[in-house]
């Protein structure tokens, strides 16, 4: 079903066949991920070209394709004689698929364009497969947040945390991790995308925890900030700030506004008390496989439609003082905005003494 809706779209465009290279991509559409894999697709045909490591399991893990085995580094040359073959001389390939030398390739060759938005678009309206899967994802992610809290402590460190998160969530039947997890505290949780370090938490700290999990393909992403023990006027006053940006943001999700329009809640929330500067990011992304849309920013014209899910994560970043970001996963089901995630997003206080 899903090729074939590739299908209709190559051939609706100006184009003969598009190449396939993306990791996601490829698994959306029932191809492997790995590196040594090309998916050409035609109107007519899907071809994967691969090299002698994935040759058991294109046999067990995939099915519906014709497949041609090439030497190792020897793609391109038999992907051209393929598609000459076939009398095709336009193709699309995708922004972030290929390098750009296997672009200047293509491009001496034929007739290139390139797709940065079509296979986002189809990938961004889930099945209900694919929405039972991230919903199962999402509550995962809860069971583990969970979990997790009684665990933090004075004196504990933040890789510790971050390794700590990794190991609850291969144990509770996680594949991966979507992305290596954020532990930000203290003055370092102004930084957005802060990744673990050896600082250890102090009392009155603001602990920013960002994570998300892999279930059969499919990734959740939830951030939550915690307190460590007493914080102090300002980070409580930020923490109500975004609490109220994401929460009527999260709200103001349903069928036929734009990205932007979502955007311009959560920023007008949090430019109004004050704090616009500081919020230096996108509202949002896509949830699903990795890369889907849509996206939510200043600039997104995307109109939102029924079945897609996306992040919605405002947060605040103060230069030395400390930041707070809260991040929900939000579908749209029945025309309205329904977030995935559980947990709580008044502010939790936590923490003794790290023994």
């Amino acid at each position: 079903m899903r090729i074939e809706k590739l299908q209709q779209l190559v051939e609706e465009s100006n184009n003969e066949a598009v190449i396939i290279k993306n990791k996601e991509n490829k698994k959306y559409f029932g191809s492997l991920g790995g590196s040594g894999i090309y998916l050409v697709v035609t109107p007519t045909t899907q071809i994967q070209f691969f090299d002698g490591r994935y040759r058991q399991e294109i046999k067990d893990l995939t099915s519906g394709f014709e497949n041609s085995e090439v030497p190792q580094g020897s793609y391109l040359p038999k992907i051209f004689e393929w598609l000459k073959k076939q009398k095709i001389t336009k193709v699309a390939i995708e922004p972030n698929g290929l390098s750009i030398q296997e672009y200047q390739a293509f491009s001496e060759n034929f007739e290139v364009t390139i797709w940065s938005k079509q296979i986002q678009q189809l990938r961004a309206i889930k099945s209900n497969k694919e929405i039972q899967l991230i919903k199962k994802a999402c509550s995962m992610t809860d069971e583990i947040f969970a979990e997790l809290l009684p665990k933090i402590k004075i004196g504990m460190k933040e890789n510790e945390l971050g390794a700590l998160i990794h190991y609850l969530s291969l144990k509770k039947g996680a594949s991966a991790m979507a992305f290596d997890p954020i532990v930000a505290s203290g003055p370092r949780s102004a930084l957005p995308h802060g990744r673990p370090t050896q600082r250890a938490f102090q009392s009155g700290d603001f602990i920013t925890i960002d994570f998300g999990i892999v279930l059969d393909d499919y990734q959740s992403d939830m951030t939550r900030t915690v307190a460590l023990g007493e914080p102090n006027q300002e980070l409580r006053e930020i923490y109500q700030v975004v609490k109220e940006a994401q929460q009527a943001a999260a709200d103001f999700v349903k069928i036929g506004v734009t990205g932007q329009e979502v955007d311009a809640v959560a920023r007008k929330v949090i430019t109004e008390a004050g704090y616009g500067e500081f919020f230096s990011h996108g509202l949002g992304h896509g949830i699903g496989m990795g890369g889907d849309g849509p996206i939510l920013n200043p600039k997104s014209e995307t109109i939102l439609k029924e079945n897609m899910v996306m992040s919605v994560e405002p947060g605040i970043y103060l230069p030395s003082v400390g930041g707070v970001r809260i991040e929900d996963d939000v579908m749209i089901e029945n025309k309205i905005g329904v977030p995935l995630n559980q947990t709580t997003k008044e502010l939790l206080v936590v923490g003794e003494c790290y023994v």
